[in-house]
């Protein structure tokens, strides 16, 4: 990987946690910060990986799917629970449908407090 990009955005947005032995179980809302971060190993002949406007559009459109939702009735969190490790990993799967062949990726974390996040990086699971 030659360039990062890092991009931020939020949300706010209700749920519970299926079967989970705990209050989070309960109906409760967070205000999510999500850190996109992506990789390029070349630039276009403006000499960007991406242009920001463009990342920013992207990450918006898919943030706004759930945005003021209760995110347990919205796709595909009607199917899985809304964690926080699922927010990061349906987020980057719709994002890398958006990008260019040369950008992909690297990392979504999905905030649901200043003190709790999770991360998810696509490639991760390509290295084992």
């Amino acid at each position: 990987m030659a360039y990062e990009l890092y991009i931020q955005d939020q949300f706010g947005a209700a749920h519970n946690l299926r079967e989970y032995k705990g209050k989070c179980e309960r109906l409760h809302g967070h205000n999510w910060r999500v850190d996109l971060r992506l990789a390029a190993d070349g630039l276009d002949a403006d000499g960007l990986a991406l242009d920001f406007v463009q990342a920013k559009r992207i990450l918006g459109e898919v943030l706004a799917r759930f945005d003021h939702r209760y995110l347990n009735e919205v796709a595909p969190f009607d199917r899985m629970n809304p964690t926080s490790e699922n927010i990061a990993r349906v987020v980057a799967e719709a994002v890398s449908e958006q990008l260019p062949p040369r950008v992909r990726v690297h990392s979504v974390t999905a905030w649901e407090s200043d003190r709790c996040a999770a991360t998810y990086r696509p490639e991760a699971g390509k290295e084992a």
